[in-house]
């Protein structure tokens, strides 16, 4: 059950808890309708609502103090913070949502070409259920809760990642719909 997961990372007063959980849970509506929409592609709908609800599980230990993360590792280390949580929890599919969805997934060539202190691997979604959360997670920040990005604002939040992180976003649209 993800509460319990997310209740032994996270005190139940703490307001980082109410970010995370308040964008988790509208990614995690984005990303069962799309389920929903798609009966044809067979999705895992239990697994899509666990993985949405933890994608960020590993905030806490980075410092982005905006949306109240006081940690000390950057916040493009949450990814691998999360999985790195989730296999210790004994969920090794869970691990790969959360170390996979940062933009639309970043490539080994970026994380070397922008020294980012990411682990040295490609880190992006493969499977259908990865990539559905990763692309509804694309439509909602942590800054403003409650307000769903259009198409054209979440394509544009990628830029920073570079063109191929763009097609990448294009690509799961093709799949899951704008």
């Amino acid at each position: 059950d993800y509460l319990k997961i997310i209740d032994k990372y996270y005190k139940e007063d703490d307001a980082l808890r109410n970010v995370l959980l308040v964008h988790s849970h509208s990614v995690a509506l984005k990303a069962l309708a799309i389920v929903d929409a798609h009966p044809e592609l067979h999705l895992d709908r239990r697994f899509v609502e666990e993985a949405a609800m933890l994608h960020d599980i590993g905030i806490f230990r980075c410092n982005a103090p905006g949306i109240h993360c006081h940690g000390t590792e950057p916040y493009i280390c949450h990814g691998p913070i999360g999985a790195e949580l989730l296999r210790t929890e004994g969920f090794p599919y869970l691990a790969r949502v959360c170390e996979r969805h940062t933009g639309s997934g970043i490539t080994l060539d970026t994380i070397l070409e922008r020294n980012l202190p990411l682990p040295h691997m490609d880190l992006l979604p493969e499977t259908l259920e990865e990539k559905v959360v990763c692309y509804a997670d694309k439509f909602f920040s942590k800054i403003r809760l409650h307000i769903e990005k259009t198409y054209e604002q979440a394509e544009h939040s990628l830029e920073k990642f570079g063109e191929d992180s763009v097609e990448r976003f294009h690509a799961m649209a093709d799949i899951f719909g704008r």
